[in-house]
């Protein structure tokens, strides 16, 4: 027999160790188990709908998909600032209107100058607000219910709001919950609605 001269190189047979096995199986599982509880979690605690009209532009557009968090009201009240979807006066045939939160309960609101008014003084707003143009209802002074709010659309000259009649301050039994996400446009990605 002759022999090979120079470098010979044995490839060692390699083994499935049974614990790396489990290890990767327990991994893959406990993704799974993970990723199915929190498609659980939001879609019981959320729900999904849609946009409809300018009056939130720029932070929401129509047709804009949104998600938004059912439960927290029930164990909160909704803050100044907060972007709730409510139904106007119940009306279940509705559309969900999505507003902001201006004042709270027990507040006085008027709207004078095209500005907000909260129990006689001016709220402090960024400047993304235009001045309002017509004060509706609150052009006289409103006094808020303990279980009533005043909602007012960002894009408040193209709003159907707690200035209209037909709206006026919503209940909190007519708030469906708070705005929590919106979904991803062309403009932007998935984000936190503030």
């Amino acid at each position: 027999m002759a022999r090979r001269k120079g470098l010979t190189f044995y490839q060692k047979e390699k083994k499935l160790n049974p614990t790396v096995i489990k290890d990767i199986f327990e991994m893959i599982v406990g993704g799974l188990i993970a990723v199915f509880l929190a498609f659980v979690i939001v879609f019981s605690v959320g729900m999904r709908t849609s946009v409809i009209g300018d009056s939130m532009e720029p932070v929401l557009f129509n047709g804009q998909e949104i998600l938004m968090n059912r439960v927290v009201y029930r164990l909160s009240l909704p803050k100044r600032g907060d972007v709730v979807v409510f139904l106007p006066n119940g009306n279940q045939n509705s559309h969900y209107y999505v507003k902001r939160v201006v004042g709270l309960p027990g507040e006085t609101i008027q709207i004078k100058d095209g500005n907000v008014y909260i129990n006689g003084v001016l709220l402090e707003e960024d400047d993304s607000f235009d001045k309002m143009i017509e004060a509706g209802i609150a052009e006289n002074e409103l006094v808020l219910a303990s279980d009533e709010f005043f909602v007012l659309g960002d894009n408040r000259n193209s709003s159907e709001d707690s200035r209209s009649g037909n709206v006026g301050a919503v209940k909190r039994d007519n708030i469906i919950g708070k705005a929590w996400f919106h979904m991803a446009t062309e403009e932007e990605p998935v984000g936190l609605i503030e």
